[in-house]
């Protein structure tokens, strides 16, 4: 089950994000689902202790949620870098 909330959680984030940043392209769109949804996964499973299968902790989810968002405001920094450089 957590793994599962895990999941939905990194995919919610990542299309927030491109909502957010009005990112009009599907490629874009994709890779910020990706990017929140492998970012969610890894810092939520290291938090909760390794375990994918059973219960979350709020801890996992807190680092979870908070990973996400400072990924993707990362990824948006170096993507508006590059496109004025």
């Amino acid at each position: 089950m957590a793994m599962l909330v895990l999941i939905v959680l990194g995919a919610t984030m990542g299309w927030l994000a491109s909502i957010l940043a009005r990112t009009e392209a599907p490629g874009a769109i994709l890779r910020q689902i990706a990017l929140g949804l492998a970012v969610s996964v890894v810092a939520g499973g290291l938090a909760n202790g390794g375990t994918m299968i059973g219960s979350l902790s709020f801890l996992g989810l807190g680092v979870a949620l908070v990973s996400c968002l400072v990924a993707l405001v990362l990824y948006h920094a170096i993507i508006r870098r590059k496109a004025r450089a």
